[in-house]
């Protein structure tokens, strides 16, 4: 059995399709693409596919990840490039890389976050960031559904910086005269601090309150690096394993050429 590691976008409007929705519209592609998936046993078998960590209903990202398992192995070059073509515009599979390497959801630990507040004066926004991260802590409350939970959102924040916003490059939000730009890298811990948290707790000690929603885009999630400060390639042990060995699709072709195996 081969196992492939995608990485994929949520863009445009169909940031606001729901894990779910994606669930659904991924199945299809892969049988649009006629993947050769492996399957679960029991009374109800059902493809493998792992998902780690999707992002919110309603915020876009560059940098969602999945593991699919293959009854019979192929390149993962041309299973994205099917799979791409299978799903809408907006949900776009951009890398793939066999896995080499385990543990793929405990390489996921922060995510760096573009927060778009429309209508929020930079200066504003600059002096309320001034204010969050010099507080030692953050509370902040979400209603979850065992019921209203309060929690810090101050320690999980490693990074949060303001500019004003030089334009709408996809086109889809209205440029106000004034917009400002937040850059935030988050750790994975629990309960998760979400971007909307931090909103929420830079409202709390700063009183800072968009007049519209923001609209939010994970342009990265894996390892945090402490020593450069950037969010890393939770593909790159994978991809750096394939170099060292030939993949399973091309040992599969090899051991199967003719001759293969002769002196």
């Amino acid at each position: 059995m081969q196992r492939i590691r995608l990485r994929y976008t949520k863009r445009g409007r169909l940031r606001f399709t729901s894990h779910r929705d994606f669930q659904r519209a991924f199945e299809r592609a892969l049988r649009r693409a006629e993947v050769p998936m492996a399957y679960s046993a029991g009374f109800t078998p059902h493809p493998k596919v792992s998902y780690a960590n999707a992002a919110p209903t309603g915020t876009g990202s560059e940098a969602e990840y999945l593991e699919i398992a293959l009854a019979e192995a192929r390149d993962p070059q041309t299973l994205r490039r099917l799979l791409d073509e299978s799903l809408p515009d907006g949900l776009d599979i951009t890398d793939a890389v066999e896995a080499r390497t385990s543990g793929l959801a405990d390489r996921l630990t922060a995510s760096l976050w573009e927060l778009r507040l429309d209508g929020a004066d930079p200066e504003d926004v600059r002096k309320a960031v001034e204010t969050f991260l010099a507080a030692e802590t953050v509370e902040v409350q979400r209603k979850t559904k065992n019921g209203v939970r309060t929690f810090d959102t101050r320690a999980a924040v490693v990074e949060l910086t303001s500019a004003a916003a030089p334009g709408d490059p996809q086109g889809d939000r209205p440029l106000d005269s004034a917009c400002a730009i937040l850059r935030l890298v988050v750790r994975h811990v629990t309960p998760a601090v979400r971007p909307d948290d931090v909103l929420s707790g830079l409202r709390a000690v700063a009183d800072l309150a968009p007049p519209v929603p923001a609209a939010v885009t994970r342009l990265a999630q894996g390892l945090f690096d402490e020593e450069s400060g950037t969010v890393t390639d939770p593909l790159a042990p994978d991809r750096e394993a394939v170099t060292a060995a030939p993949s399973t699709a091309a040992a599969t072709t090899s051991a199967t050429a003719p001759g293969a195996g002769t002196a």
